[in-house]
């Protein structure tokens, strides 16, 4: 143990932090992550592949996501538009965290030295290298994992995104998993996040609102489905994820909580 404390020590100072007493607080949960992943003696880990919603496991299920969310939203245009904020380059490294069926990959392949693809649903990474290769592009690496199963081997990278995936986990291994995302990243590496998070004010009016809004653009499909996202999946405050996210080492730099229900962070690893 005394050998892995002195490893995850200097790492932390290799990685940026000069802060002691915040290495010091970090050093715990660094500890605790490399016992869970390497010794695998958590047996009680989240099971972040048991599908929550909709289960995208299923080819059928995954064919029809594009199809479905084109109705509201367009995943293409919000990938160029979310690159061109992080101003991601030829040299830059990304982590795809819930890639689904790759439309964010395969934009930043277009302009990044590589990007990491990670989903839980085999499925959705089968699409998105189909979707990859009709798109001539070869710089992406496929990873089945998730938030807090994906281990990455290489060096640490430039950028860190996730895209409603987050809220598949619970609150306590959010904390887990954000630990995990600033390990990965290189000091000063941006982390962008887009999901279902909550403001206090409201709250209750600003989701019927939403799934009123969703019923209107695809009708009962959406409804239900955003129904059974309140219902059954992990949406948090946005309180509570400004804690999680200083808490793991990072600075929010931007925030925006848009109809008080769909936040969008970018934030760097201090």
């Amino acid at each position: 143990m005394t050998h892995n404390i002195r490893n995850v020590w200097i790492t932390s100072r290799n990685n940026g932090i000069k802060d002691d007493s915040r290495r010091l607080r970090l050093l715990p949960v660094v500890l605790q992550l490399n016992e869970m992943n390497m010794n695998n003696r958590i047996t009680w880990l989240y099971n972040e592949f048991n599908q929550v919603g909709k289960d995208y496991s299923m080819p059928d299920e995954v064919a029809q996501y594009d199809a479905r969310h084109a109705d509201f939203r367009d995943v293409e245009q919000e990938s160029i538009a979310v690159l061109d904020a992080l101003g991601l380059g030829k040299n830059d490294v990304v982590i795809d965290f819930g890639s689904g069926t790759g439309t964010f990959a395969v934009q930043a392949a277009l302009r990044c030295a590589t990007v990491h693809a990670v989903d839980v649903s085999q499925a959705m990474l089968d699409n998105a290298k189909d979707k990859a290769e009709q798109a001539g592009v070869s710089n992406i690496a496929f990873h089945l994992g998730g938030f807090l199963t994906y281990e990455h081997d290489g060096p640490a990278v430039d950028c860190v995104v996730t895209t409603f995936a987050f809220h598949h986990l619970p609150d306590f291994w959010k904390g887990i998993a954000l630990h995990r995302m600033n390990h990965m990243l290189k000091p000063g590496g941006r982390l962008f996040m887009h999901d279902a998070i909550i403001e206090e004010n409201q709250a209750i009016e600003n989701i019927a609102a939403l799934i009123e809004k969703l019923a209107s653009a695809g009708g009962n499909f959406l409804q239900e489905d955003a129904e059974a996202h309140f219902r059954e999946e992990f949406s948090t405050y946005d309180w509570i994820m400004d804690g999680l996210l200083s808490r793991a080492g990072f600075v929010v730099e931007s925030k925006n909580i848009q109809d008080g229900v769909l936040g969008t962070y970018y934030c760097r690893k201090q």
